[in-house]
């Protein structure tokens, strides 16, 4: 096997095993900055593959991820989150990883490299046309990732790889490819370091801009989280409170009366007749808040009825 770059050597590396704890914290922590400012060069295609996954979960499809290894992690943080920050329905999420649950316990090499268990993870998932699958390697090789990749492309899913070295597999095989072109680890293949800091970067700005295309973020507020704990229903409060303006009491008074939905919330802050109002308000404006209390606004100043469709203004697509 030919070497990549994650498996280099880094410029730093010589010598490193006897230099000074401070020294070779340093060189650790200069490392992790130069792998982060490479996702950068990454924001075009990271934006392409938002657009598709926010398509297809809009018109009801899953998302998946499909990963092995520190990876895996990767994919697996990103994708555990999406229900309790944006309100992403659990079961609209799939999450296939090397070695299934036994993964959690000993993250074994081995099942990195059985591309059956990968297709087999692909069909348990049910992927298919309208729905979309994230495969993400640190070395853009790793046979159980490029299998799954090609396995949801056969069955009409779109697919969007994410790996460390140019020209991969993983890559080659995507629809869409995000390249994370990470400098080489300060110690050797260890891509858990640099590769895996700019992968969760980057599942980070693909997971938050599909997040805003579907209307789950307003003026940086998590409007469709889901409170299920005190800080979660403190913070549902807080943010109905800022964006309508009311005092804390009244905004957690109306979140009573909306059943938790924040957005809902706002909107009857701002003049929505009911509950039920406000949600055929936001199905009209496609969940978006903005254009929703646009349209209450509107109302109020021509006395038309709260229950007008419209469609999100230019410029405000992602609001």
């Amino acid at each position: 096997m030919a070497e990549t770059r994650t498996e280099a050597l880094h410029k730093n590396a010589e010598g490193l095993d006897i230099q000074t704890p401070d020294a070779i914290l340093s060189y650790l922590a200069d490392a992790q900055i130069e792998a982060a400012k490479v996702v950068r060069h990454a924001v075009p295609s990271i934006a392409r593959a938002a657009e598709i996954i926010a398509g297809r979960l809009k018109s009801g499809g899953k998302l998946a991820y499909a990963a092995a290894g520190s990876s895996g992690l990767m994919a697996l943080a990103d994708a555990l989150e999406l229900p309790g920050t944006f309100g992403i329905h659990r079961d609209r999420i799939a999450i296939l990883i090397a070695g299934g649950d036994d993964a959690f316990r000993t993250l074994a090499g081995g099942p990195e490299d059985d591309t059956e268990e990968a297709a087999a993870a692909v069909a348990k998932a049910g992927l298919g046309k309208g729905d979309c699958l994230i495969a993400i390697s640190a070395s853009g090789t790793t046979p159980y990732a490029v299998r799954a990749i090609e396995e949801a492309a056969r069955r009409g899913a779109a697919t969007i790889g994410i790996a460390n070295n140019r020209d991969s597999a993983l890559l080659r095989q995507a629809q869409t490819a995000i390249l994370l072109e990470t400098p080489p680890e300060l110690i050797a293949g260890s891509t858990r370091m640099g590769a895996g800091t700019a992968q969760k970067i980057a599942l980070n700005m693909l997971s938050t801009l599909t997040a805003i295309h579907l209307g789950h973020v307003h003026d940086g507020y998590m409007v469709n989280l889901m409170a299920d704990n005190i800080k979660l229903r403190d913070r549902a409060a807080r943010i109905v409170a800022a964006v309508s303006g009311r005092g804390t009491d009244e905004a957690a008074r109306l979140l009573e009366k909306s059943g938790g939905a924040v957005k809902t919330a706002i909107l009857l802050a701002a003049g929505a007749g009911s509950a039920d109002a406000a949600e055929k308000l936001l199905e009209g404006t496609g969940q978006k808040l903005r254009p929703a209390l646009s349209a209450i606004e509107g109302s109020k100043g021509s006395n038309a009825p709260v229950l007008i469709k419209t469609e999100p203004e230019k410029g405000q697509q992602g609001d």
